[in-house]
């Protein structure tokens, strides 16, 4: 095959199977699968040559401070030795100093090869990540079991609900009318991505925008469909990732505490090394040997045996000014550190990060799960009052999954009006999430935007009152959970018993809605909708006011409700519009797959017409709420003189509002020069970036790739800074392992990332890094006022033995 002249997303499916020479009903046969294994090789991730063992030994005395200490071991133990052959003495007393200093030095050197050695298995998590076998089309035939090392360029690959993606592969065709694929790890973007069949005309793509490939080691969350295998092994995107974290570890840094001991180290070996000589030379006189004759010295001799006892003085005393204890102390310190910071929630994995901590000048944060808690909740919502001009925005409060966390603002409404009802019944109907607790945090299962929405019918309760006691009768008793770990949504639970679900229209890239049929107590069906505001619009025709009223849609009303929708929308709010149909044609008594009107559902291009004549109910704002400890961090970090900057790869107005309302900017700060994505500050020149880090105040980069990141980080490295990173995907390791100390992570961190950092966050929790790194100052000047103790030490016993 020759090169490829462009991208394979901005190719057509036909396009694709052309160039390599396939059929999607044939696949390969197994002679071309054979012939390309050998141009592409095995569908693996390559394995690193870790460093052998006596080279990590060696690389351990590689220090100036290690070095001066070999050299006062070895004099030690000679003078030891000619002590003993003077004295006919030899005695293990004479050897102690000797051996101490060897014993710590090997002790130092055992601690500092266990770290290397777990510095590369961040590129060992990165291959547990990678599926073991996919369904692939071989010889006309699909192969259910195909081991994933064998895919090669141009493979039929299946992917169905919970599969892991073996390669980066071209979709060619949807199974189901929608795909869905959680890529947070690797992109950083929060929700599961939806993922389609036509090509994406930019060349120099963002991988958040390639919606037409899915990418190796990722999952499907929902939909299934037949793939075209365009890259394996290192030159797939997590292959990529792997080339960096690699040259990262190449590129590793000495700690500032490092640097500073091997000057420490430098200036004390010179001014030693300069004393003992002094002291030699100005007892030069007493290396010569005078006979007395009658009573006057005469026939002076130059006395080589005075001149040897004068300089085994003065090497004693540069082998005695050599602080032999300090190596020790300064692991201690950070031995003791590690434990201070454990119980701060900072789990430090290598002792030189303590210190390093406390020298930290920028962190680089990302957003999701660190300043936010990585679960969505419903912030307001809106809806009509009783006239088509009033408008009612109503606050809920809480950002977990858990159901008692927060509650609605003002909330009297026990006998919700019918407009409150419809915006319950739609939110606890047509949604397919489902809530668990896991020991430690309430979580979702199905779409996080869907799990959200039915949190907020719990807090909403139901309008019938005696069901409504016995619900909370049974949460006040069970505190939610049915077993374990399974969370019992009573509201939800009242609200599907009474509207019964009988038929699922799937959401499309098309109509940006789903919707579903459900079965009233009355008897008849209604279409209860839910998806992108202004798709609802077009659609409708009605608007429902809070008495139940229907009013048609004009103009002014349309624009009233695209400006509410805007004001949500900037405030980094991600908007639902709510809907329902109660005239359904032939669908309004339809009960199963075996009533006529059935093959009407089986047509996804029948869905746009079903949902139309919609009457409108109202918008639903959801986020990824900041922590609410985290904007206190923040200001701590300004008072400390620490620049914050925010790297995500979620979109730009998303991350924008989550920084103003942290505090990082304040709310009517203009943000230009300040908020970049990852594409925009690539495209800037050295200098342009150089200077935008420069300026005071946070900064934050949208949409950024592991290579943005990365960059990013030895960007600030070269200009000086003492950099932190935080992390918690596949896509933030690069810059984890390049970053002076990277911050993974604990709870929702993965493997890759843990591996690749220095520490992990046992909360996940921003203002913990800010703790530790008041912790890691402590530590440093601890330190730093050992070692002019000991530098002041040195020079009291030298000016004494003079």
């Amino acid at each position: 095959m020759e090169e490829k002249p462009f991208p394979a997303w901005s190719w057509s499916v036909e396009q694709c199977l052309k160039e390599y020479n396939v059929k999607l009903d044939k696949g390969l046969s197994t002679y071309e699968a054979e012939k390309r294994r050998e141009r592409y090789g095995w569908n693996e991730l390559a394995k690193e040559k870790g460093k052998p063992l006596w080279r990590l030994v060696l690389e351990q005395f590689d220090d100036m401070l290690v070095k001066i200490l070999l050299v006062a071991a070895f004099i030690s133990f000679v003078l030891a030795y000619m002590q003993g052959v003077e004295s006919a003495e030899s005695g293990f007393e004479a050897y102690v100093e000797p051996v101490v200093i060897v014993l710590i030095l090997v002790l130092n050197a055992i601690v500092g090869v266990w770290q290397e050695s777990n510095a590369e298995k961040a590129l060992e998590a990165l291959k547990e990540m990678q599926c073991e076998s996919g369904k692939v089309l071989r010889d006309g035939f699909f192969v259910p079991d195909l081991p994933a090392r064998e895919l090669v360029p141009g493979d039929i690959v299946e992917l169905r609900v919970g599969d892991k993606v073996p390669a980066d592969m071209r979709v060619a065709a949807l199974k189901t009318s929608t795909l869905r694929v959680e890529q947070s790890s690797l992109t950083g973007e929060a929700n599961p991505v939806l993922k389609g069949t036509d090509p994406v005309f930019i060349d120099d793509c963002e991988l958040q925008a390639k919606e037409n490939m899915v990418f190796s080691g990722t999952t499907v969350v929902n939909g299934s469909c037949v793939c075209i295998v365009v890259s394996t092994g290192m030159d797939t995107e997590i292959g990529k990732i792997q080339k960096q974290i690699h040259e990262a570890s190449l590129e590793e840094s000495d700690t500032p505490l490092k640097k500073k001991l091997d000057e420490f180290g430098s200036r004390l070996t010179t001014a030693i090394g300069v004393v003992c000589l002094v002291v030699w030379i100005i007892n030069y006189k007493n290396f010569l040997s005078w006979d007395i004759v009658d009573g006057k010295p005469a026939n002076v001799r130059f006395s080589f045996e005075r001149c040897t006892y004068y300089f085994k003085i003065a090497v004693a005393l540069a082998v005695a000014a050599i602080p032999e204890g300090l190596p020790a102390v300064i692991t201690t310190c950070l031995a003791l550190g590690t434990r201070k910071m454990a119980k701060k929630n900072a789990i430090v994995r290598k002792l030189p990060s303590v210190e390093t901590l406390g020298c930290t000048t920028v962190i680089c944060s990302d957003k999701t799960g660190t300043l936010t808690t990585n679960q969505m909740s419903v912030t307001e919502f809106f809806t009509l009052g009783g006239k088509t001009t009033v408008t009612r925005i109503i606050h809920v409060e809480g950002t977990t999954y858990d159901p008692k966390d927060g509650g609605i603002v003002d909330w009297t409404c026990f006998n919700m009006d019918p407009n409150l009802q419809s915006i319950a019944e739609i939110c606890a109907v047509c949604n397919d999430a489902g809530i668990y607790f896991d020991g430690n945090l309430f979580r979702a299962t199905g779409l996080p935007t869907e799990a959200a929405l039915k949190v907020l019918v719990e807090k909403m309760g139901v309008p019938d009152s005696k069901a409504r006691n016995k619900i909370r009768d049974t949460q006040l008793a069970a505190s939610y959970l049915i077993d374990s770990s399974t969370v019992k949504l009573g509201c939800c639970e009242w609200w599907n018993k009474r509207s019964k679900r009988i038929a699922t229209l799937e959401f499309d890239r098309v109509r940006k809605s789903m919707s579903v049929i459900a079965r009233e107590p009355t008897g008849h069906n209604r279409l209860l909708v839910k998806g992108a505001v202004e798709s609802l619009l077009e659609r409708g025709s009605y608007v429902q006011l809070a008495d139940g009223s229907l009013i048609p849609i004009d103009e002014p009303c349309r624009q009233l409700l695209l400006q509410k929708l805007s004001e949500m929308s900037s405030k980094g709010l991600r908007c639902l519009g709510l809907a329902y149909k109660d005239e359904l044609g032939e669908l309004s008594d339809y009960y199963s797959e075996s009533h006529p009107a059935h093959k009407m559902l089986l047509d996804p291009a029948n869905y746009s017409s079903i949902e139309s004549d919609l009457i409108f109910v109202g918008i639903v704002g959801l986020r990824d709420p900041p922590r609410e400890e985290v904007p206190k961090a923040i200001q701590d970090c300004k008072e400390a003189g620490i620049k914050v900057m925010v790297i995500t790869g979620d979109n730009k107005s998303t991350a924008e509002a989550i920084c103003k309302e942290i505090n990082l900017f304040s709310k009517g700060e203009d943000l230009r020069g300040k908020s970049f994505t990852g594409k925009e500050f690539m495209a800037l020149s050295p200098a342009e970036q150089i200077e935008i880090l420069l300026k005071p105040g946070g900064k934050v980069f949208s949409r950024a790739e592991p290579r943005h990141k990365q960059e990013i980080v030895r960007s600030l490295k070269e200009m000086g800074q003492i950099v932190a990173m935080t992390g918690d995907g596949v896509n933030d390791a690069p810059a984890l392992k390049l970053a002076d100390i990277g911050i993974a992570m604990g709870i929702n961190g993965t493997e890759v990332a843990k591996e690749a950092s220095d520490m992990v966050l046992a909360d996940d929790n921003f203002s913990t890094i800010v703790s530790a790194v008041a912790e890691g100052r402590s530590i440093y000047s601890n330190m730093k006022s050992f070692i002019r103790y000991v530098c002041v030490c040195v020079c009291v016993y030298i000016y004494i033995y003079i």
